[in-house]
């Protein structure tokens, strides 16, 4: 009965002890987040509300099937001062801009107000609900396949988005270092999110390290590619923007690059070292006489047979962001070394080749922690 008791006062004061970590965390993310931002446009007037087509007034189809013009559409309002109302409205032929409107569709519209005047004109269509729609099957399927670990890692996943939204992003608008912004964001995910799913034990340990370890080494690696290659934060397609900010804020735009490559990073060597550290601990659980080095090789053993696809995961991730570009210079047929030498190309490269790097570092290293500590813990049983 004393033993129970001891346990169980144990496990209430430790879970007392992660809700007060986490109570304070929120605290702290509450006062970071309350940062007065300068007005970069000006939108007095200016808001975004939810309509449906009621009905088309005017169509812009041609008779080829094109589309040349504006639609000029009924909408009835279903937010906002004007919601219930029935408006008319504009909505541009554009790919970014405005939709091919019809009856019943639901869509977002700019409402501009200046004195007496109002103009309304189609902004997109609403797509919150399939945004929303494909997160719940997301996480439901991810809970019904994973049970209770699938759980723990849809939590450990909505803290790395709080973490990214709430923490990261305020700390770089303050002027803190985007690069060690971001390292700062790896370890505390991290370390929660292998919490939730191992708790803390030796696999658990093991993963943490390992995680760290590969995401510094596709940093580090990144930078050095960057500065051989002559490519920095301000090399980047969307510069202009940036600038702008850059100058009316504090945020150090020439970090940026950087810090997105270890936080792009941060899942495929989590998963890596994750992996690696879990077999072996079975391993070890099921044969504890298995040497250091037996450990250490079963862990490159393993390891070697995700180098290959993890790493193509983060080649072929970069690769497809980068599709646009690649289709463009195939089609234009553009010179080798035009090629091969552009900020873009140059980018994606660094960035997928990094984070690779970075994943197959993290396989000896976490091989060597695990085996260090399995059989440390049996030579510390074995001397009591």
């Amino acid at each position: 009965m004393n033993a129970i008791g001891f346990s169980d006062k144990r496990l209430l004061f430790k879970r007392a002890a992660v809700a007060l970590l986490a109570l304070l965390f929120l605290i702290f993310l509450y006062f970071l987040n309350q940062v007065k931002k300068p007005e970069l446009v000006n939108t007095y007037g200016r808001t975004f509300e939810k309509a449906t087509v009621a009905e088309i007034l005017q169509d812009n189809l041609q008779e080829d099937g094109s589309r040349v013009g504006n639609q000029v559409v009924l909408l009835k309002m279903r937010s906002g001062q004007l919601k219930g109302q029935l408006l008319e409205a504009t909505s541009a032929n554009g790919y970014l801009f405005g939709a091919n409107c019809k009856p019943g569709m639901r869509v977002i519209v700019l409402s501009s107000v200046s004195g007496d005047t109002q103009v309304l004109s189609v902004y997109t269509a609403d797509r919150e609900w399939a945004v929303y729609l494909f997160a719940a099957v997301f996480f439901l399927v991810l809970c019904l396949v994973g049970g209770k670990r699938g759980i723990k890692s849809a939590a450990g996943l909505g803290f790395t988005i709080l973490c990214i939204i709430y923490l990261y992003l305020p700390m770089i608008y303050k002027g803190a270092s985007p690069f060690w912004s971001a390292i700062l964001i790896v370890i505390i995910t991290t370390i929660v999110t292998i919490y939730l799913i191992s708790g803390v034990t030796v696999k658990g340990i093991c993963a943490v390290l390992g995680t760290i370890f590969g995401v510094l080494v596709s940093g580090i690696f990144a930078t050095l590619f960057g500065w051989l290659a002559n490519i920095n934060g301000y090399n980047v397609s969307n510069i202009e923007s940036l600038l702008f900010i850059g100058q009316v804020t504090d945020v150090q735009i020439g970090g940026l690059l950087f810090s997105g490559i270890l936080i792009s990073s941060l899942g495929a060597v989590m998963d890596v070292a994750m992996s690696v550290a879990s077999t072996l601990c079975e391993l070890y659980e099921n044969n504890p006489q298995m040497t250091r080095l037996k450990l250490f090789r079963s862990g490159i053993n393993v390891g070697r047979d995700m180098m290959g696809t993890m790493s193509n995961t983060l080649i072929l991730a970069f690769a497809g962001n980068s599709l646009s570009v690649l289709v463009l210079n195939y089609a234009y047929a553009l010179p080798y070394a035009q090629i091969v030498n552009s900020y873009a190309i140059g980018i994606e490269i660094m960035q997928g080749v990094s984070g690779s790097i970075g994943i197959i570092l993290t396989v000896p290293l976490v091989s060597m922690i695990s085996a260090a500590l399995l059989t440390a813990r049996k030579k510390e049983a074995a001397s009591v």
